[in-house]
């Protein structure tokens, strides 16, 4: 496996969820018309339904712990498949909840330069 791969994934995951913790709105800029979330098995389609959704979830606060990272070569050249398992701390709560997601990231050049937008993000709480 690339170690460029590895590293966009691990700055990507970086960079996703300390932008989620701090305001989710701010992660409109990693999402196109195209592009689709599945949060706990109801889809979104498009940045403005995608970020309404992230910035309509019940909690003031989140904190997201990265417990494994795992990329894998999409069925493009550069496309990248990651998926993340962690745990979450919302709001006061005490004990945090396990999650699993993946993204589907596709490059494109903007300006000269390579960047990565999310074209499917699929995530579930982990119970049990």
């Amino acid at each position: 496996m690339s170690t460029n791969l590895e590293q966009v994934a691990a700055m990507f995951v970086q960079y996703y969820y300390n932008q989620f913790d701090a305001d989710p709105a701010g992660l409109a800029t990693l999402y196109r018309e195209g592009s689709m979330l599945t949060f706990e098995s109801s889809s979104f389609k498009g940045t403005q339904s995608v970020i309404e959704k992230l910035q309509s979830l019940p909690f003031q606060q989140i904190k997201h712990q990265v417990a494994t990272m795992d990329p894998q070569p999409g069925v493009a050249p550069d496309h990248i498949l990651v998926l993340v398992t962690g745990q979450l701390l919302v709001d006061e709560e005490q004990r945090p909840m396990s999650y699993a997601q993946s993204f589907y990231l596709v490059p494109e050049n903007v300006n000269g330069q390579t960047q990565y937008y999310v074209h499917n993000d699929v995530f579930k709480l982990v119970y049990g």
